[in-house]
Formats: C-alpha cells, sequence, structure tokens
C-alpha cells in the first residue's frame, strides 16, 4: 500500500489561503485516484475534492466550489489542494487518500490515507 503523509495545514484568518499537500511513498502512485476529504469535531468525514489517475474528471464538494483547486505531481509523487477565501466552516482535519486505478468520492473505498492536517479558519 502507498503510504501517505499530509502537511500544510494551521491557522489563517477568514479570506486567506493555504496549500495542502500529500506526499505519497511506498510506490509511485500516478496511477492512483486520490482524493482530499475533512473531518470537523464532531461531524462525519466528508468529501472536498477528487482527481482521477489521468484525465480532467475532477469532482468538488459544492462547498469549495471555486475557492479549492485539487491539483498532482506524479514526478514528486505529491498530491496538493489549494485552498483560497477560506471560510470559518472550512475548519477541520484535512484527510488526503488514494486508490488505485478507481474513482470514487465514497470514503470507505479508499484503503490508503494520511495521518491528517488540522485546518483553523478564525473569523
Amino acid at each position: 500500500q502507498v503510504q501517505l503523509v499530509e502537511s500544510g495545514g494551521g491557522l489563517v484568518q477568514a479570506g486567506g489561503s493555504l496549500r495542502l499537500s500529500c506526499a505519497a511513498s511506498g510506490r509511485t502512485f500516478s496511477g492512483d485516484a486520490v482524493a482530499w476529504f475533512r473531518q470537523a469535531p464532531g461531524k462525519e468525514r466528508e468529501f472536498v475534492a477528487a482527481m482521477p489517475w489521468s484525465g480532467s474528471g475532477f469532482a468538488y464538494a459544492d462547498s469549495v466550489k471555486g475557492r479549492f483547486t485539487i491539483s498532482r505531481d506524479n514526478a514528486k509523487n505529491t498530491v496538493y489542494l489549494q485552498m483560497s477565501s477560506l471560510k470559518p466552516e472550512d475548519t477541520a482535519v484535512y484527510y488526503c487518500a488514494a486508490r488505485f486505478r478507481y474513482f470514487t468520492l465514497n470514503p470507505a473505498d479508499f484503503a490508503s490515507w494520511g495521518q491528517g492536517t488540522q485546518v483553523t479558519v478564525s473569523s
């Protein structure tokens, strides 16, 4: 299985920006669909953004559409989540996930997860 490590979280004021990174190791994951999820205290984990291993089939949650952008650099074995115009309701632990050759938005379908990175947006 691929191992994933997120970074880039932190405390930011509303309206600010952050870029999260998810570095993969153990094997190349250029053939994996990748996704970001988030989980706020007392809430279930929710889908944020996803992209397939090739092509342009990006998917975003309505709550982040137009503000967040998912991208990948296969040469660096890294996935990114660029977040802008952040809102207090974006506060959560953000997780990346990967699945080989299977594009899905359902967190139950992912076997590889990172440990998460905390994003806190102050008002």
